[in-house]
C-alpha cells in the first residue's frame, strides 16, 4: 500500500487554560486523510485527534491567531507515526474503499443463482378491460329519430 496523502482540517475544539494562563489551547482536532495510489484511486479515512491542555509547553506555544493548518496536521501525523498499529488501520481502511471501487462486490439473489430454476413465464392476460362508449355527450346516435319531447 503506497500511498500519496492528503491531509484536511476540518474542525478543532479549543479551551483556556488559566493554570497555565494561555487562552484557546487547541483540545481536539477533526480531520481526514486522503490516500491516492498510483493510478489515482482514492480513499479517505475521517479522524479525531485529543490533545491534553497541560501537555503544551508555554514557551513555545503558538497563539491561536497564529496556527497555520500545516502546523496542526504536524502534531495529528505525529500522533498518527507515533502508533504504527493506528497508521496500518488508517491504511488499510482507505484501501478497502479503494478496493470498494476497483473490485466491486455484487449481490446475487437466490433467483438468479446458477442451480436456481428459472421463474415460470406469466401467461398474458385476458384484456377484460370495459368497452368504452364513444358516442359524445349531449349527441344522438346515428340512424336515430329525436324524441318528440327534446
Amino acid at each position: 500500500m503506497a500511498f500519496t496523502y492528503t491531509w484536511k482540517i476540518k474542525s478543532l475544539k479549543k479551551q483556556d487554560d488559566p493554570s497555565l494562563e494561555l487562552n484557546d489551547i487547541i483540545v481536539q482536532t477533526y480531520w481526514e486523510c486522503t490516500g491516492e495510489d498510483e493510478d489515482g484511486n482514492a480513499g479517505t479515512f475521517h479522524g479525531a485527534t485529543p490533545f491534553e491542555p497541560d501537555q503544551v509547553d508555554p514557551d513555545n506555544f503558538t497563539t491561536y491567531d497564529n496556527l497555520t493548518e500545516a502546523q496542526v496536521i504536524g502534531w495529528i501525523q505525529d500522533v498518527v507515526n507515533g502508533n504504527p498499529g493506528y497508521k496500518q488501520h488508517i491504511d488499510e481502511q482507505i484501501q478497502k474503499q479503494i478496493d470498494a471501487v476497483v473490485r466491486p462486490m455484487v449481490e446475487v439473489n437466490s433467483n438468479a443463482l446458477p442451480w436456481a430454476e428459472p421463474a415460470p413465464t406469466p401467461e398474458p392476460e385476458a384484456n377484460t378491460a370495459p368497452v368504452a362508449n364513444t358516442t359524445p355527450a349531449n349527441t344522438t346516435p346515428a340512424n336515430t329519430t329525436p324524441s318528440a319531447n327534446t
